[in-house]
């Protein structure tokens, strides 16, 4: 059995602190790294990285500028063990397949259906995308207000409901793929055709980009998930 890395186990000594000592609460703010770092006898590198492991699991929420904060959906909890890498790689084919039945026709009703301010940021939000990746900073949150924003411009409220699909996904792939460039690389042109054909309002091109963009990721990470780029 592999022993657990340093982050793995402040990963889950939190999630004890959080499901056992009660320590934290749905809807609670961590303290801020220095405190919890210290707290935790670790660095805040190590903090860091467990914070990400917990985020990819669902039980952590980390919004910019704001802080870190617990889970308000208890069933997040109830996931797979934490940090073990074969069950995310299962868990994360499921979760691209899901995305390959509705993201890349989500992105062609958004060009039918987005309106001009919605298209722009779109746009926005992918350059920031772009500035983080050659920043060589974590992408995770953005990059899933990309694909959020691409989403809402759908105007579809139930589809709305699958956007944790796409969250989930997102983090646990970065999480998975961390030190390759690979993901990056193909995150910067993916992204870019998307964008293209969304402020072109070329529905059939971006429902293909965005399809091209999830099985790159697919490829990438080993998924094996076994289908056909839908174009």
């Amino acid at each position: 059995m592999n022993k657990k890395s340093l982050s793995q186990q402040v990963a889950d000594d939190i999630y004890r602190m959080i499901m056992d000592d009660k320590t934290f609460q749905p809807g609670d703010q961590l303290p801020n790294e220095n405190s919890l770092s210290e707290k935790l006898g670790v660095s805040r590198a190590t903090l860091r990285e467990a914070i990400r492991i917990l985020s990819s699991q669902g039980v952590l929420e980390v919004y910019r500028g704001k802080g870190t904060y617990i889970a308000t959906d208890m069933r997040a909890f109830k996931d797979f063990g934490l940090g073990n890498l074969d069950r995310m790689r299962i868990r994360l084919k499921d979760l691209y397949e899901a995305r390959l039945l509705f993201e890349p026709e989500m992105a062609a009703i958004a060009c039918r259906r987005a309106t001009d301010e919605e298209i722009a940021n779109i746009i926005h939000i992918g350059k920031q995308v772009e500035q983080v990746i050659h920043a060589g900073e974590d992408r995770t949150e953005i990059d899933q207000q990309f694909h959020r924003a691409i989403v809402t411009a759908s105007h579809n409220d139930f589809m709305m409901r699958l956007v944790p699909i796409v969250n989930r996904a997102v983090a646990e792939s970065i999480l998975l793929n961390d030190g390759k460039q690979t993901l990056a690389e193909n995150t910067l042109t993916d992204h870019a055709l998307v964008m293209e054909f969304l402020q072109k309002r070329d529905a059939g091109a971006a429902k293909q980009a965005m399809s091209i963009h999830i099985h790159h990721a697919i490829a990438t990470l080993n998924l094996n998930v076994g289908e056909d780029p839908i174009f």
